[in-house]
């Protein structure tokens, strides 16, 4: 019979056969608080089943991608973009041999902090905060200390570094994917544009502001003339590029790649997003009154902290940051009801 150790054992065994580019979990420089290893899962694949048990975690479902509170029930919201990124970053690191327990993790838990109302909402707190704000802080911010009563998950290195470094507006610089101190940390971050341009493109549609038709051109001919071509496309494109890692090359510099052709049309599809869909949306009513709603929560929770639920009086002395740290963590629905709820709508 196999003890319960030798099942761990086994796994950071088969772990041994990634690529030597991957990341090892018995490798890893671990948590900043010791603790005792789980007897049946590598450190990488508890730091996953932490983050999927959250509050935090279960809160997506109700936090917009881009359209707030849509009349429809195919938008895509951040829980769903979260899954899509996880689906397209195990598919490239199973393929690439990379440590597919750490990209899944790392997947999962980008978004943990992302505020109520998608980028409009970040837009508002990184104005009104003067520390700033930018949602990949917010998500460590939320394992390192938020979560679990205040006690936070206590996650490997690997899984932080990869959270907190997985945002990238775009793909501008060729093979200069930004911080991530691991291969898979790189893979989610492309993973992260390559589901959110087409899922967005998806939901403009859906909402009447483009048309299949409205898409560049240049853009369709390359990376092709649907949802599910073009993903095909991005994906295999990486997996090709990047395909010496997968050979254990000890030599070779370790470099996940998009070839250039692909990469100009993708950023010509960033642009038309930001241009015809994101920047138009951004002045409709909706959007304006999420605006409006956010600085009347922050002004009115800054000015009554005796309102704020007691898990964010704890550990934290700032008034201001508390006052963040609870807004970010609201659903859009629960940050419209409470604006209604203390009168802030009118």
């Amino acid at each position: 019979m196999v003890s319960q150790l030798q099942v761990r054992n086994l796994i950071e065994e088969r772990e041994e056969s990634l690529s030597p580019h991957a990341a090892k979990s018995k490798l890893s420089p671990g948590r900043a608080t010791h603790e005792e290893p789980c007897p049946v899962r590598t450190d990488f694949q508890r730091d996953r089943d932490r983050i999927i048990h959250t509050k935090a975690f279960r809160r997506l479902k109700h936090k917009t991608q881009v359209f707030i509170d849509p009349q429809g029930d195919h938008y895509v919201t951040r829980l769903t973009h979260t899954l899509e990124v996880s689906q397209i970053a195990r598919t490239i690191a199973r393929a690439l041999n990379l440590n597919e327990d750490l990209t899944e993790a790392i997947a999962l838990g980008h978004d943990l902090g992302h505020t109520p109302f998608g980028h409009i909402g970040e837009e508002i707190l990184n104005e009104l905060y003067y520390h700033g704000f930018r949602h990949s802080e917010q998500s460590l911010r939320t394992v390192e200390l938020l979560e679990n009563n205040g006690q936070g998950l206590n996650l490997t290195w690997e899984v932080k570094d990869g959270i907190i470094n997985h945002s990238k507006e775009g793909l501008k610089e060729k093979e200069d994917w930004g911080k991530a101190g691991t291969l898979e940390g790189i893979v989610v971050k492309i993973a992260d544009i390559i589901a959110y341009i087409n899922h967005d493109i998806d939901d403009a549609v859906r909402a009447d502001i483009i048309t299949e038709n409205d898409l560049p051109a240049s853009t369709a001919a390359v990376l092709g003339h649907s949802h599910r071509e073009r993903i095909n496309t991005l994906v295999c494109n990486v997996i090709e590029q990047s395909w010496a890692l997968r050979k254990g090359n000890r030599a070779d510099i370790p470099v996940i790649r998009i070839s250039p052709d692909i990469l100009e049309a993708t950023n010509t599809l960033h642009g038309f997003l930001f241009n015809r869909v994101y920047n138009v949306y951004s002045e409709k009513e909706e959007a304006t009154r999420a605006r409006q709603i956010v600085r009347r929560l922050y002004r009115f929770f800054t000015e009554h902290q005796e309102k704020l639920p007691v898990e964010y009086l704890n550990n934290i002395d700032e008034v201001e940051r508390r006052t963040v740290d609870y807004i970010a963590g609201m659903t859009d629905q629960y940050a419209l009801r409470l604006a209604e709820e203390l009168a802030l709508t009118k």
